[in-house]
């Protein structure tokens, strides 16, 4: 087949930085059979196209606006660089805004079939932190397009909710970098002596809110001696190490900025608890390597955490540092628990793993190009 994906960036030449490394798994798995072509709406500065771990990206470029090429600019760009790729079976755009909405007028414009992955803030209005498709009329009505595609998808349950509430009828297949063939034993934690050891990989925003963890460190902190990593870029200046500070837990917390995915082994390794914080995740990719490391995971009612929970999560509805800081202590103090739900989550996640996805693409991918 020869498939066409919209994606607004996540595919640096590097193939390490400035990427996302779940579709880099899916795209990559693909292109073993099939021809993918990838078009990045707005990453690099300058358009060129380039081959990736076997598929193509075509880069629309973004030469002068902060944010790229305006929405017309980008639809007008996006249709002269398919037309130039030649006919393609089925066009998938995923996260419903703006790649989404402008893979369905890629499929009017060429009569072809096209997917849809809401995977992102899709169906979420937080205006006190600036998120989410819903708080604003462009953002409603470009969802409303993309959820007219041939079909729509998403990777969770707790999404799956949330875009029939819009009139979709999804079909669930989780995104991940998770790879059975790669993936070691079960955890053995270290018996020695040493800290309760928490992890979040994410980037440092406010919908991610690891002031949330932050402020249940130093609740947790009096009772056990607790040690948390956070991994993942800084986009809020110093924010968060300096309110570490202010809780006076700064010595507990190590900020260690961007890694690549071959460096995360480690600490996952070293993990005791995978914490997610977020006020919104549409899935969690991070939670699935947690788990197939088999790290037991606590995190807000959200993504895979709420799909999981009780059995191979613990989730806390009341967003708050007293409600995550209780479930940090109820896990550290019934490890029999913890393992019983790791044990479950890890056997998910590698049951689930980037093969057994790229099958699953495949196959919706001929399942719709067929019904066209």
């Amino acid at each position: 087949m020869k498939i066409a994906v919209v994606v607004v960036g996540g595919l640096h030449p590097s193939g390490r930085e400035q990427v996302v490394p779940s579709w880099l798994a899916l795209f990559s798995e693909l292109a073993t059979s099939h021809e993918v072509h990838a078009f990045a709406l707005r990453h690099l500065r300058q358009a060129r196209s380039y081959t990736l771990l076997g598929f193509h990206v075509h880069d629309l470029g973004r030469p002068s606006a902060p944010l790229g090429l305006s929405r017309w600019v980008q639809e007008r760009a996006l249709a002269t660089a398919m037309s130039a790729h030649g006919r393609f079976d089925v066009i998938h755009g995923i996260w419903g805004d703006p790649a989404g909405q402008l893979a369905v007028r890629m499929g009017h414009r060429f009569r072809r079939p096209v997917i849809v992955t809401c995977d992102s803030g899709e169906f979420e209005a937080i205006p006190e932190i600036d998120y989410g498709s819903q708080r604003t009329s462009r953002g409603r009505r470009a969802i409303d397009e993309a959820l007219t595609a041939s079909r729509v998808h998403v990777c969770s349950e707790f999404m799956a909710a949330k875009a029939k509430q819009h009139g979709a009828t999804p079909i669930i297949i989780p995104l991940t970098t998770v790879t059975a063939a790669g993936s070691s034993g079960s955890r053995i934690p270290d018996p020695g002596p040493r800290p309760l050891r928490l992890l979040q990989v994410a980037s440092l925003s406010r919908v991610k809110n690891q002031l949330l963890l932050i402020d249940a460190l130093a609740k947790v902190a009096p009772s056990i001696d607790v040690q948390l990593d956070l991994i993942g870029e800084d986009t809020l200046g110093g924010e968060l190490q300096r309110h570490a500070t202010t809780r006076g837990v700064d010595s507990r917390v190590r900020f260690h900025g961007f890694k690549a995915r071959e460096e995360l082994a480690a600490f996952y390794s070293n993990a005791d608890i995978y914490v997610q914080s977020s006020l919104h995740e549409a899935a969690g990719v991070s939670v699935l390597e947690a788990a197939a490391a088999g790290v037991p995971v606590i995190g807000t009612r959200a993504g895979y955490v709420a799909d999981w929970a009780p059995d191979r999560a613990i989730a806390i509805d009341i967003v708050n540092a007293d409600a995550m800081a209780d479930a940090i202590v109820g896990m550290h103090r019934d490890p029999a628990r913890s393992s019983a739900m790791a044990e479950a989550a890890r056997a998910w996640a590698l049951e689930r793993d980037a093969s057994w996805v790229a099958a699953k693409f495949e196959n919706l991918y001929r399942e719709t190009a067929g019904r066209s």
